[in-house]
């Protein structure tokens, strides 16, 4: 694969499981993506609770009942291309160990909502930047295939910060955590990460077609 999403939680068996596998779901048509996920304080080797995988199998993956949680590393952060934390807390949990990776790092929901605003024109203002040629590149491994597309679409959303209007507030850049809370906070928490996850896959998929 030539393009590797990995998002973050804490205990990697609730909020960035559910956006991995419904990311995969989404991104099942576009060639050379692949997905993974860790924590930060990671629950290793645990697996996902019932209510994270009746969510999961609600919004059409099939592979929940598979997961087994990891500790995040820096070698994770590294080798990819976006990354996308479930929370700030979660964001600056990256940075910290991987201060390179900056760029690349969102919030699920602050890429969705840069996403959102990204347009064709950002795109191609983005596929020229040093960051895609190969052997100058800040992304991990080799441009091949779509890569340097995906890429772009994540340059163009990063080069929209600051310019796209802010969240109403700082909250609404996070995804709840609803580890051993009610169905209630499990709903609210989908509420949330689900529409981010369908924005994201828009536009690496609009992106991709690009190439």
């Amino acid at each position: 694969m030539s393009f590797s999403i990995l998002t973050v939680c804490s205990g990697n068996i609730c909020r960035s499981p559910l956006a991995e596998q419904l990311l995969r779901v989404g991104l099942a048509g576009v060639d050379g993506i692949s997905v993974g996920s860790a924590g930060t304080i990671a629950m290793v080797g645990d697996g996902m609770p019932a209510e994270a995988q009746a969510l999961s199998e609600r919004f059409g993956a099939t592979d929940a009942a598979a997961h087994v949680a990891r500790q995040l590393d820096e070698q994770l952060i590294r080798d990819a291309d976006l990354v996308l934390a479930l929370s700030r807390e979660h964001r600056r949990a990256v940075v910290e160990l991987v201060p390179a990776a900056t760029r690349r790092t969102f919030t699920l929901r602050e890429f969705a909502h840069l996403a959102a605003s990204v347009t064709d024109a950002d795109l191609d203002d983005a596929a020229p930047f040093p960051e895609l040629v190969e052997g100058n590149s800040s992304f991990p491994g080799p441009v091949e295939g779509n890569s340097a597309s995906l890429r772009a679409a994540v340059l163009a959303a990063a080069s929209l910060r600051g310019v796209v209007p802010p969240f109403d507030s700082p909250d609404d850049a996070d995804v709840v955590d609803p580890y051993r809370q009610s169905a209630a906070v499990y709903e609210t928490s989908a509420e949330q990460l689900v529409p981010a996850v369908q924005a994201t896959v828009a536009l690496l998929a609009r992106a991709a077609q690009r190439s």
